[in-house]
C-alpha cells in the first residue's frame, strides 16, 4: 500500500524519513540481501538507501510511487556493491527466508518446512540475477508486473519472459531436491 499522501503531508524532513524507514525498511534489507547474500552488508545499503531519501526531500512532491522510487535506488546501490573488488572476493551465503513456525505443526514438520525453506531460498539466491530479482520482486514483494517492469526500467514483456524463464531454472533445480 502507497502512503503517498502520508509522505507529502509529512511536515519535516525528519517525519518524512521516519515514514519511509517504518514503511520500507524490512522489505528493503531483504530486497538488498538478494543481491550482496549478506545481512549486514544488506543494512548498510539500505542505511546508505535512506541517506539519499534524506537528501532527496526537497523532491518528494515529484515523486510519483515512492515504492519504485526506492526499490530503484536500493537496486542500484546493491548493483554498485556487487561490482565491487571487496564483493568479488568475499561472498557470504546466509539463508534469506525468516523461518516462521506455524501454529500445530509438529516438530518434525516444523524440521521438514524449514528444511524446503532453506532448498527454497538456495535455489532462488542461486539464479541469475536478473531472474533472481524478478522472482523475489514478484512472490515475495507482491509486486505487479507493471511495477517491476517500471522498477528494473525494462518492459512487462521482459518481465514476463524473465518470470517464466527463472521459474522454470527453479523447477529444475528443485526437481531433485524432493520440494
Amino acid at each position: 500500500m502507497e502512503y503517498l499522501d502520508e509522505m507529502i503531508i509529512a511536515t519535516t524532513q525528519e517525519q518524512w524519513l521516519d515514514l519511509l524507514m517504518n514503511t520500507y525498511g524490512e522489505p528493503l534489507t531483504k530486497l538488498a540481501f538478494t543481491y550482496v547474500r549478506d545481512w549486514g552488508k544488506a543494512q548498510e545499503i539500505v542505511q546508505d538507501v535512506f541517506i539519499t531519501c534524506y537528501t532527496q526531500y526537497h523532491k518528494r512532491h515529484t515523486i510519483k510511487s515512492y515504492k519504485a522510487w526506492i526499490y530503484r535506488i536500493t537496486i542500484n546501490r546493491a548493483k554498485d556493491h556487487y561490482r565491487t573488488a571487496w564483493f568479488k572476493r568475499v561472498v557470504v551465503m546466509n539463508n534469506w527466508f525468516h523461518h516462521k513456525v506455524a501454529p500445530g505443526l509438529t516438530i518434525e514438520n516444523q524440521m521438514i518446512q524449514q528444511e524446503a525453506d532453506t532448498t527454497l531460498s538456495h535455489a532462488v539466491l542461486d539464479l541469475d540475477a536478473k531472474y533472481r530479482e524478478v522472482i523475489l520482486l514478484y512472490y515475495y514483494e507482491e509486486l505487479a508486473v507493471k511495477d517491476i517492469a517500471h522498477i528494473l526500467n525494462c518492459s512487462e514483456n521482459t518481465v514476463k519472459t524473465r518470470l517464466k524463464r527463472g521459474r522454470e531454472q527453479l523447477k529444475n533445480k528443485l526437481e531433485g531436491s524432493g520440494i
